[in-house]
């Protein structure tokens, strides 16, 4: 159980800080030339971060460092399970889509559940950038961060890999399938 809304225990800390260690040391082509006892030290400074961490870990998205922010000095995570996280699916795009919904209401929205876990979802850019290191959602699609111009519109933009290519598609933002859920980014 954690200590307050957004610390974790120190026994969880040790337990993510292993299990981010082991995803870490699996997966080097995912971030070459970082080291994780950096990783670790920015990681043990900021415990929101981790307990965000805990969060992308406990919904299933499999949370890895995938680069780092050359500008800031931040280190990137995505989350990298194999398909959309599966605690993070049946949600509609936003707040607005879900309030628009005659019917049918899903549970929850992307966005309202990406800031909640203190996480952004991914751009279409760092979609294409997560394709570019592994076969991503083959079976399930991921909300991605909208354009203004396009969710004025009342859409909103997902992204899958079906075939052997990366598809970016859009739907109407109140949409909602059990097949799609959304990936997120942290930065620390």
């Amino acid at each position: 159980m954690k200590t307050t809304k957004k610390q974790l225990s120190a026994d969880q800390t040790s337990e993510l800080l292993a299990i981010l260690k082991a995803r870490f040391e699996k997966n080097k082509n995912r971030h070459k030339g970082i080291v994780w006892e950096q990783v670790q030290a920015k990681l043990e400074a900021d415990p929101e971060k981790l307990w965000t961490l805990d969060e992308m870990e406990v919904t299933g998205g499999e949370p890895d460092v995938i680069g780092m922010d050359e500008k800031t000095g931040e280190y990137l995570f995505f989350d990298c399970s194999p398909e959309t996280p599966k605690d993070r699916r049946s949600l509609c795009y936003d707040r607005q889509a879900w309030e628009s919904r005659k019917a049918n209401k899903p549970e929850n929205t992307a966005m309202d559940v990406a800031a909640e876990m203190g996480i952004e979802l991914l751009t279409e850019e760092q979609y294409q950038e997560l394709q570019q290191l592994g076969s991503f959602d083959q079976k399930t699609s991921s909300w991605l961060k909208t354009p203004a111009d396009v969710r004025k519109a009342g859409g909103a933009i997902f992204g899958d890999r079906r075939f052997g290519r990366v598809f970016i598609y859009h739907n109407g933002a109140d949409s909602y399938y059990a097949a799609r859920g959304f990936r997120g980014v942290l930065r620390v």
